[in-house]
Order: structure tokens, then C-alpha cells, then sequence
């Protein structure tokens, strides 16, 4: 038996989900019953009906469509792939609702229980790009709109920082933000060429006149050429300077990133999907372990080298004095090469800074901790836990520096 209503047939079916996503993820928190009220159900529902039979209803689900929609309606657009298009669309929008609602359902059930035994990442493309590591790879960056937001990566707690390859290459902390620019520049103008310039302020004019203006320690004569300059925000007379610097600057906005997120990398066939690693000095107890205590000047250093040894390739090493980075080891196979690479870009300078490693030392006499104590580094800062951790407190000892543990490592590959 079959029961029909007097409607006639739909030609175009438009709908607007139940804002769930921004309900619950505002900063007002709401009640279970609240976000429940917020799934949408008719809408779901009308979407993917309209979006199995595009071939007879078109579907919108986005506004940002309804100007073509008019101008199909007025014979202006190729029928099928529009209709394809829409109903392609539909289904993305109804799978990524979904997605955020399993997501919310999720934690609201399960109590302490982190990584569901399925996870889905909706995400949106926020933009294309002109190739993706190497200029034969196509790419795109795309965005994540899921609640446990995805973490991707970068050094919130220096007041500027040049990057290159994704390793931090100078890092600097001032009051005077033009001040910090400077000295981050100065810590390694080489590789600061052609690289990532990155603020926790604001760029205003003066900022960004400085960024276009500066001339590379190097030569003293080259401005200094960058990639991409990134800051919480840029003022409409900063972004006008910065943009008269070259026109393929990609200048970028970017927010703190939150803790407590979610961190995903790719490997082999799948994906490894960990806490990030957002630790700051604050949440790490700096233990001395060796006869001679840091000076509080020494460990302020020395808290300023791990916030930055943790954005750095492992096996990583950093050298830091006054709130700025003098020099960076990464990479490497083995840690006394990172030292090696660390030593020699923070040359005399080295004298009384701090040093921190992102992992222990292995071995200490003949090898790393006594090269590092041997440079005149006042301070080491390392996890500690291997079982020649007695060599390093009595090399350390020996050459009167302060060696602190922090029980904390901090690889990152």
C-alpha cells in the first residue's frame, strides 16, 4: 500500500543543517540534552534523498552555490556535471556532520577514553598551492574541522622564530618585538634566507617595514628574502608593507595553538594518531641533579633552549643565552653531531649558555656531555633515564656545570 501527498514533485531541494559544530564547540558549555536538540534530523534526511536522485532534484547545501544555481535555473550551466557537483557536495556536508556528531557523541560517552576505535577527520580545502614539497607534487592545504583539532605543530612561546624545513634556525624573545626579530635573524641568517618568518604579535607598520627593510648580517647589504611571514594578526598598514616586499609572499594568520589536541602523521598505510606534544617549561619540573645549581638566569635559559629543542628534528640539540637561540644541531643519526652543528653556530658565544637535548645522552665521558661541558656551556638540560646517567652528573661535576633533568623527552621526526 502506498501513500502519497499532494505536493507535486520537488525541482530543488536547499537546506541548512542545525548549526551542531558551532553549538558545541563555542566557549559556552552546553548540556547533553542541548547538543542532542542541535542534531539535525529532516534536514539529513531531505539531503541525502535530494542527492541519490540529482538526475531529478538538485541540491544545495552551501550558499555559496546559490548564484550558480540561479544561473543553471536560467539554462546557463551544464546540467549533469551540476548536478554531479551539488549532490558530490551534499554527501561531503552530510559525512562531515556526521563525522563531528560520532566525535561528540564520543567524548560525552566514553569518559577518559581517548582514541575511539574509528576516527574520521573531515576536513575542508582551504586553498591550493603551487606544488607540495617538490614542485613535480601536486598539492593542497586543507583544514580540519573536526573538535579534536588537529595539531600542526609550530612554537607559540617565542616572541619571533625563523624556520626553515620545519626546523626552528633562529629564535628570539624581547620585549621590543623589532629587537627579537633581529636577533633571531642574527642567530643564523643563512639559513633564515628564504625561509619562514613567524610572530606571536601582532605585525603593525613599523613590524613589517623591518621585516622588508632588513638587511642580512651576512653582507649588509641583501634584504633579507622570505617565503611566508606568519602572526596571529597583521594590521591593514602592515599587510599593505609586507605585501610591496615581493609578490609571492605568502602572508599567513594563524592561532595559538590550543593544548590537549590531537596530533596525526602519516605512516606506511596508516595513520599514528597521538596526544601533541605541547608540554611547556611550566608543566616540567627542571630537577638539578649535579653539585653546582643553575643561577636563575641560567635556568631561565635553560627552559627558553627546551621550548625551542622541542619544535627541532631529532636528534636535536640547542644552545641558548639571554632568550635567544645561538645555535641548533638537528637531525643527525647521532647526538654529538647535533652538538657538533650547535657548537659551531653559537662560536664564542657559547661561553655560560645553556644547552638542551631532546633525549639523554647515552654516553657521556669520550663522547657528547663532556664535548658539551668542554665548550663552556654553563647549564645541560636532558630527560635523563639511561643507565649511564651517573657519567653525565659526575662529567658534569667535574667541569662545574649544572645538569638538570627533566624526565621529559621530546623526540620528533
Amino acid at each position: 500500500m502506498e501513500a502519497y501527498l499532494p505536493s507535486g514533485t520537488f525541482d530543488v531541494v536547499v537546506v541548512n543543517l542545525y548549526p551542531f559544530y558551532e553549538t558545541v564547540s563555542s566557549s559556552t558549555s552546553i548540556s547533553f540534552e542541548d547538543g542532542i536538540e542541535n542534531i539535525d534530523i529532516g534536514g539529513h534526511t531531505l539531503i541525502r534523498a535530494a542527492a541519490k536522485n540529482h538526475k531529478d532534484v538538485l541540491v544545495v547545501v552551501d550558499a555559496s552555490d546559490y548564484p550558480a544555481l540561479l544561473q543553471f535555473l536560467q539554462g546557463k550551466q551544464d546540467s549533469e556535471h551540476f548536478r554531479r557537483e551539488l549532490a558530490w557536495k551534499a554527501f561531503q556536508h552530510a559525512g562531515s556532520y556526521d563525522s563531528v556528531v560520532s566525535e561528540w557523541l564520543w567524548k560525552q560517552s566514553m569518559g577518559g577514553e581517548r582514541f575511539p576505535p574509528s576516527l574520521t577527520v573531515p576536513m575542508t580545502r582551504g586553498c591550493s598551492l603551487r606544488y607540495g614539497e617538490n614542485p613535480h607534487q601536486n598539492a593542497a592545504f586543507y583544514i580540519d574541522r573536526s573538535l579534536s583539532a588537529v595539531n600542526g605543530g609550530g612554537i607559540a612561546t617565542a616572541i619571533q622564530h625563523h624556520g626553515k624545513h620545519t626546523n626552528p634556525c633562529g629564535v628570539a624573545s624581547r620585549d621590543d618585538i623589532i629587537e627579537a626579530y633581529r636577533l633571531a635573524v642574527t642567530a643564523d641568517p643563512v639559513s633564515a634566507f628564504g625561509g619562514i618568518v613567524a610572530f606571536n604579535v601582532e605585525v603593525d607598520e613599523d613590524l613589517a617595514k623591518e621585516i622588508r627593510e632588513f638587511r642580512s648580517p651576512t653582507d649588509g647589504v641583501s634584504r633579507m628574502f622570505y617565503e611566508i611571514v606568519i602572526a596571529p594578526k597583521c594590521t591593514e598598514k602592515g599587510l599593505e608593507v609586507l605585501r610591496g616586499k615581493s609578490k609571492d609572499l605568502r602572508i599567513l594568520e594563524a592561532k595559538k595553538t590550543e593544548k590537549g589536541m590531537l596530533s596525526l602523521r602519516q605512516i606506511g598505510g596508516g595513520w599514528l594518531v597521538q596526544d601533541s606534544d605541547d608540554l611547556t617549561p611550566q608543566d616540567i619540573k627542571f630537577n638539578a641533579v649535579s653539585e653546582k645549581p643553575p643561577k636563575e638566569s641560567e635556568l631561565r635559559d635553560a627552559e627558553f633552549a627546551w621550548t625551542c629543542v622541542k619544535h627541532v628534528k631529532s636528534n636535536a640539540i640547542v644552545i641558548s643565552k639571554n632568550n635567544c637561540m645561538l645555535g641548533m644541531g638537528s637531525g643527525q643519526p647521532n647526538r654529538p653531531e647535533s652538538l657538533r652543528i650547535a657548537l659551531r653556530k653559537a662560536g664564542e658565544e657559547v661561553k655560560g649558555a645553556s644547552l638542551a637535548s631532546d633525549a639523554f645522552f647515552p654516553f657521556a665521558w669520550n663522547d657528547a656531555v663532556e664535548e658539551a661541558c668542554a665548550s663552556g656551556v654553563a647549564v645541560i638540560a636532558e630527560p635523563g633515564g639511561s643507565r649511564r646517567d651517573n657519567d653525565a652528573i659526575d662529567c658534569g661535576n667535574k667541569y662545574g656545570v649544572s645538569l638538570l633533568f627533566t624526565n621529559v623527552r621530546h623526540f620528533r621526526h
